[in-house]
Formats: C-alpha cells, sequence, structure tokens
C-alpha cells in the first residue's frame, strides 16, 4: 500500500484548534511558520531517492518530534505533536492503544530528548494495531 500524502500544514493547524479548545487549553498562535513548514515536510524526506522514514511510525514519530521540538506553536506543542502522529498513524490503518498517562508521559520524553524518532517509532510499533483489529 502506497503511503499516503503528509499531514498538512491545513491539518495541524485543526489539531492545534482542538487542543485550544480542550478542557485543558492552550494559547493560540503560531509561533513560527517557517517550522510549521518543515515540521509537515520532514517525515516525507529523503536524499537520492532513499527515504529517511521508511514505516509508518518512523514518520509519525518524525513528525511528532518536530512539532515538540521545533515549537511551532505558541503553546500546545506536545499535545499537538502527539495528535499529529497519531493522526497520522490513522491516515496510514494505524489505531493507537495507550493510556493518557502513557501518552502524556512519551510527549514528555520526547521534549526533554530522552526519546529520538527510532525510540518514539518502536513505541508506537509496540501500541498501534491494524484499524478494524480487535
Amino acid at each position: 500500500m502506497p503511503a499516503p500524502e503528509r499531514v498538512t500544514v491545513d491539518d495541524l493547524l485543526d489539531l492545534h484548534e482542538r487542543v485550544i479548545a480542550s478542557p485543558d487549553g492552550a494559547a493560540p498562535g503560531i509561533r513560527d511558520a517557517g517550522a510549521l513548514e518543515a515540521v509537515t515536510a520532514r517525515p516525507r524526506g529523503g536524499f537520492g531517492g532513499t527515504a529517511f522514514y521508511t514505516t509508518p511510525f518512523a514518520r509519525a514519530s518524525a513528525l511528532m518530534e518536530s512539532v515538540i521540538q521545533r515549537h511551532p506553536f505558541v503553546d500546545g506543542n506536545k499535545r499537538t505533536g502527539l495528535l499529529a502522529a497519531i493522526f497520522s498513524l490513522e491516515e496510514e490503518g494505524y489505531e493507537v492503544r495507550a493510556s493518557q498517562k502513557e501518552l502524556a508521559n512519551v510527549s514528555v520524553e520526547v521534549a526533554d530528548h530522552h526519546l529520538d524518532v527510532d525510540g518514539l517509532a518502536q513505541w508506537f510499533r509496540d501500541r498501534a494495531t491494524p484499524s478494524g483489529a480487535s
């Protein structure tokens, strides 16, 4: 199955709006429009015809890490990055099953540079099932 199109800037803006509207909320606004563009391009990056991120889990992880560490939004980057990764995996046919505590902890681990793309990809792989599977 070919990989779907990348998560777009509009997708990230929609996900960030959800974060802002959530009970915990976040301050609205884009801090760095260039970073916002860059984070959407990273999962599809490559060189010489070779993709850097070859699995759905690696692409989702690269996206999440980029949103969290590049801070394109004024606030809510960890939550938006997490939602973007989950959305990316859903678009590629996977459902992530994790507790709220696990989701919060993994976002902090990424923000604190304790979990890289490979480790995060494994974390998602361990918690993802194909959509529709029980």
